[in-house]
């Protein structure tokens, strides 16, 4: 079947955004506000902020604002991969700080484990699996690259399991598949936007106030406090938590950390117990393949297969909008890649077709940091591995506007900030020159260019 006709009947918009159990918008803020924690954008890390804050100190007073809708952003748009990593993948926080890599792991690994506990205790229903996580070879350079990271990972006590071609597709079969490392208890697939909606309402009904269609414009001083302006009020708050992801920061000095990245991602429609029976993957498990383009695959509650990545796109000049939000080319060769994978699936449909912005940095895992006398604070630059580390972002800010010494702050982690993207013409030029060395890499049996060599020398993060 041509590749095409698969996408004829797709939706263009994101697959879990269309589930029924969306609660109904909240109103706009109107008027004057005022609250002890005003808490900017209704996305993971923006929720988990508010709902900490309140657990922390029940008698604090929070507001949240979002400019959109809750989750309507990176936030539900994802593939719905939680992983405990904080460092978008061992392998890039061993390289970055060593001398703290299994502090990270231990704080990674508590940190989904609260995130289980948390939805347990709230009673969250998200199709939270700890199924874990797969990254697949399709090339046998990559088998060589994932047999290495298996011997790093045992050195430094990682439980991961290397599996051989045939063990692989015993898992998921696929003809493309040479091997696999196995990640069991490190990543859980969830529904985003079910986790988005829950947590909503978990902080609600904590007392957190929370309005939608309110976009913050400004932040200024305004004596002992703080206040930002919405377009139909103010609020004035004693400390501000911001978590606009993508989206331009209220403060100016962020914005060069920074870049928005577009993915894109398809839905099929639900597999029946043949098309299952062909493909196995009775685990359920979340997978990735092993290239520097690479694509994310995973089963949703209803048996269709989630399968997005590959082609990320930077919109030159940095400029985000809707226009973006679909990609006709990007979906036509995401399909081909998909039924290269599974042949054994042609004559499927997909049902929804959708991309959505990232915020990316240089070093590929989020910075923090804080403004305004230690009454502002922000953390950014997650670089689609905050399903699950937002919560742990969320603690940062919570620690940093309490001025509070913890075993989050000490880390250079947090201290430290990545390098900033040049400006423009630099950053679209320098982004191009990355992705297309990046292709030539896969098709070169990993082998990376001087310019991805320069990179490597700069500590930058292009590496996945």
């Amino acid at each position: 079947m041509d590749p095409a006709r698969s996408l004829a009947d797709a939706e263009p918009a994101p697959y879990w955004l269309a589930d029924p159990g969306r609660p109904e918008p909240a109103g706009a803020l109107a008027g004057e506000e005022h609250c002890d924690l005003l808490v900017v954008g209704g996305g993971y890390s923006g929720l988990w902020t508010a709902l900490l804050a309140k657990e922390r100190d029940p008698a604090r007073d929070v507001v949240l604002v979002e400019a959109d809708r809750i989750g309507g952003a990176a936030s539900g748009r994802n593939g719905g991969f939680c992983a405990a990593s904080l460092t978008h993948g061992a392998f890039n926080g061993l390289a970055r700080w060593p001398q703290e890599f299994d502090l990270l792991q231990d704080l990674g690994r508590r940190n989904l484990d609260a995130i289980e506990e948390t939805l347990v205790r709230y009673g969250i229903d998200c199709d939270f699996e700890r199924t874990g996580e797969i990254d697949v070879a399709t090339a046998p350079h990559q088998w060589e690259e994932l047999q290495e990271a298996a011997e790093l990972a045992a050195r430094h006590g990682m439980d991961l399991e290397l599996l051989d071609r045939d063990r692989v597709r015993a898992e998921v079969d696929s003809p493309t598949f040479h091997g696999g490392l196995y990640d069991r208890d490190g990543v859980a697939m969830v529904h985003p936007a079910k986790l988005a909606w829950g947590l909503q309402r978990a902080a609600a009904r904590l007392g957190v106030r929370i309005y939608e269609h309110t976009p913050a414009t400004d932040l200024v001083r305004n004596g002992p406090a703080l206040a930002v302006r919405t377009p139909y009020g103010r609020i004035r708050a004693h400390h501000v938590a911001l978590a606009s992801g993508v989206f331009p920061s209220l403060l100016r000095r962020v914005r060069p950390y920074t870049v928005p990245v577009y993915d894109y991602a398809l839905v099929t429609e639900p597999l029946d117990a043949g098309q299952l029976a062909s493909i196995g993957w009775r685990g359920r498990q979340g997978l990735g393949d092993s290239a520097n383009q690479f694509h994310y695959f995973r089963l949703t509650a209803d048996q269709r297969i989630l399968w997005g990545g590959y082609d990320a796109i930077y919109p030159r000049g940095g400029r985000m909008g809707a226009a973006y939000e679909h990609r006709p080319e990007t979906y036509l060769k995401l399909a081909r890649h998909f039924f290269t994978c599974f042949p054994q699936l042609e004559g499927l449909r997909f049902s929804h077709v959708w991309g959505g912005a990232i915020d990316t940095c240089t070093r590929f895992s989020a910075f923090f940091g804080s403004a305004h006398g230690g009454r502002a604070a922000y953390a950014a630059g997650y670089t689609g591995l905050g399903v699950g580390a937002t919560r742990f972002g969320a603690e940062v800010m919570l620690d940093l506007l309490a001025g509070r010494s913890t075993e989050r702050t000490g880390l250079a982690m947090v201290r430290r900030k990545p390098l900033p993207f040049p400006p423009e013409p630099l950053a679209s030029a320098g982004i191009g020159l990355t992705r297309w060395s990046l292709a030539r890499a896969d098709a070169s049996e990993g082998r990376r260019n001087l310019w991805l060599r320069a990179l490597d020398r700069a500590g930058l993060g292009f590496d996945s």
